[in-house]
């Protein structure tokens, strides 16, 4: 163990707190590899880097509104209520709300925990949201059941309750802390970094020599010195190319990539697969392509995967949080938060436009709830529901039905029997041919 490890775990016990989190904060996690694993490390990590800014990127562009119950099954979007503006707008003075998620979400996908303070104003209601990075924080259970969250920053310790807390919290085997995918993958990734550094050291200065000169017979240092001299200027990727010329005796013998060597560049890649793994991303969509896909060139059909088995956790997860923490009980019955997904399911002009097709002629939708999603203006009459006339009761499926100009001379026809009818021109019952 080393010195600044025993130095944490001391202060930790000192606090009495000896979780194995607090320690791995501290002074990180220390892997098969030898390699020490912190969030700060392992970001060093390309895939690493390119999963947590994915996944808390693209979480972060989805709109975020706050929608109202009208009581009959029905929502809307509520814009009047204040935490709107905090949600979907600007969480607070210093960030907008794609700067705000961003950093809650990546805090959570590599600490396991993502952790904002809720500033409260006139009435209780929620005026803005702080975030606070997970190192910083320490939750402990008091005496009385509650939970309570110490956020150190610059020295000064500020102890806040649940109330106060907004806290996203990511695979969890005890519901009250999330775990980490860096410290449970630390060997993972270990592995992983010390690919990267036994590549690097590879391919420093130019690489592994390309082969070897040999002399007719030993040098004296002079002649050494003269030849190292020599050789320099044909050595690096720069002077890649360069024809030497070899008098004297000389020879050289070229060499291959050892199979050691070339297995560590398929390691290299496979790494990126288990480092995708952690996150539940596929290795696809990090720019991963070394092996064919299943999913060919079905962009949308890769979305749906990636929102149902990776994004649809968080936000769901999320959005439980937000109408735990940041909403009355009272308000709770009226008011929930939702992401709006509908983005990332966005397909080609054909297929939205059969989707639109089928909403519209099913009453699913209006044309101006259509022009909308098209950022385009509505139109005088937009706002009716539309059903297909054709359609008929199961029972009278096979029934002969007449056209509609037939329908109008049948009633004709019978308007016109009546009137005979009345006037007793024909006798009561009879019918006209036609």
């Amino acid at each position: 163990m080393g010195l600044f490890r025993k130095a944490a775990l001391t202060v930790a016990r000192g606090l009495g707190l000896t979780d194995r989190a607090l320690v791995s904060w501290l002074a990180g996690e220390s892997s098969h590899a030898g390699e020490t694993v912190t969030v700060e490390t392992a970001l060093t990590l390309d895939a690493v880097w390119a999963c947590a800014r994915l996944v808390s990127q693209t979480i972060a562009t989805l709109p975020l509104p706050l929608y109202e119950r009208d009581g009959q099954g029905r929502s809307r979007v509520a814009p009047e209520h204040p935490l709107y503006r905090v949600l979907h707008d600007r969480p607070n003075a210093e960030m907008t709300a794609v700067e705000f998620w961003q950093a809650l979400f990546a805090c959570k996908l590599l600490w396991g925990n993502g952790f904002a303070e809720i500033v409260r104003g006139a009435n209780d209601r929620v005026v803005a949201l702080i975030p606070m990075r997970p190192d910083r924080v320490q939750i402990k259970r008091e005496v009385d059941g509650t939970l309570t969250y110490r956020h150190t920053y610059q020295g000064l310790t500020q102890v806040l309750s649940e109330d106060q807390v907004l806290h996203l919290k990511g695979f969890s085997l005890d519901g009250q802390v999330g775990m980490s995918a860096i410290a449970a993958g630390r060997h993972s990734l270990g592995t992983a970094m010390g690919a990267e550094r036994a590549a690097g050291s590879i391919f420093k200065n130019g690489m592994r020599p390309s082969g070897v000169l040999t002399a007719p017979a030993y040098l004296t240092p002079e002649q050494r010195k003269d030849a190292r001299s020599y050789v320099e200027k044909f050595e690096g990727a720069r002077n890649t190319g360069k024809v030497p010329l070899l008098e004297g005796g000389w020879d050289f013998k070229s060499l291959s990539l050892p199979p050691e060597d070339a297995q560590l560049l398929e390691t290299r890649g496979f790494n990126v697969e288990v480092v995708c793994r952690w996150f539940g991303v596929l290795p696809v969509m990090i720019g991963h392509m070394d092996k064919a896909t299943a999913w060919g060139t079905g962009l949308e059909q890769m979305n749906l995967w990636f929102l149902t088995y990776t994004l649809r956790s968080h936000l769901k997860a999320a959005e439980q949080a937000i109408w735990t923490k940041c909403l009355s009980p009272t308000e709770q019955r009226r008011f929930f938060a939702e992401f709006n997904v509908e983005g990332l399911m966005r397909a080609d002009s054909k297929g939205r436009a059969e989707l639109y097709r089928a909403e519209v002629t099913n009453a699913l939708s209006t044309p101006n709830e259509i022009r909308a999603r098209e950022n385009k203006p509505p139109l005088p009459g937009g706002d009716q529901l539309f059903m297909q006339g054709a359609m008929l009761p199961i029972e009278k499926l096979g029934a002969v039905q007449p056209t509609a100009a037939e329908k109008q001379l049948d009633d004709a026809l019978a308007a016109l029997a009546a009137e005979r009818t009345a006037a007793r021109l024909i006798p009561s019952g009879a019918t006209l041919e036609h």
